[in-house]
């Protein structure tokens, strides 16, 4: 398995807003309404309500609806953290001299389609790790980023060594950037790169990799 509009009936949306967290309004004092600032940039709190409705409106239309919401509990958490990461790998992929045409994401996702068995089957692969149907090619993006950075190191990512390196690598780059998330979500980790006690997808091996 992957490491991370229609309308709703009546009964789907009754589940979707209970299981959708409450988030509050304000951020810190210091960025108000933001959810975290990532190298001087605000991620709204706004901004990840909307990621999070938009992957629990996926869901409820999922036939394992209720499953799937009921797994994926923390689900603010796990959001924010992949936003606030977006920024550090992008980063990271620039001071890198990386970069990943529209052309290679599609080729990487036909692979992945295939082995998946389907596009709807690897849409509702990462489903299940709270990844909405419309950000498949930002994370199939991210992975082939990992891998350019990885190249660039000279890091395996298939073995421990090599994600350690890449892990340090991504360290140095978040503590660069001066990341300070809202206590309303808790704290940042410059040296594992995440978010607190949300699990860090990243660090995975990319999934066309684990379906072979």
């Amino acid at each position: 398995m992957f490491r991370r509009r229609t309308a709703l009936s009546v009964s789907a949306t009754a589940a979707l807003l209970a299981a959708t967290p409450l988030l509050a309004a304000c951020g810190s004092q210091a960025h108000p309404g933001a959810a975290a600032v990532v190298d001087g940039k605000r991620i709204t709190v706004a901004q990840l309500q909307a990621k999070v409705r938009d992957v629990r409106a996926a869901q409820a239309r999922s036939p394992q609806g209720g499953q799937l919401i009921m797994n994926t509990g923390r689900l603010s958490l796990a959001t924010l953290n992949g936003m606030i990461f977006d920024e550090v790998l992008a980063r990271g992929a620039k001071d890198a001299g990386v970069t990943v045409t529209r052309k290679d994401v599609q080729a990487w996702r036909g692979k992945a389609e295939k082995q998946a068995g389907g596009a709807e089957r690897l849409k509702a692969m990462w489903l299940q790790q709270g990844i909405a149907p419309d950000e498949v090619d930002g994370t199939v993006r991210n992975q082939l980023l990992l891998d350019g950075i990885a190249r660039h190191l000279g890091a395996d990512r298939g073995t421990p060594q090599g994600q350690q390196k890449l892990a340090r690598s991504l360290a140095r780059t978040s503590r660069s950037m001066g990341i300070d998330v809202n206590p309303r979500f808790g704290r940042w980790d410059d040296r594992q790169v995440i978010l607190g006690e949300t699990k860090d997808p990243w660090i995975a091996t990319a999934p066309a990799r684990q379906q072979t």
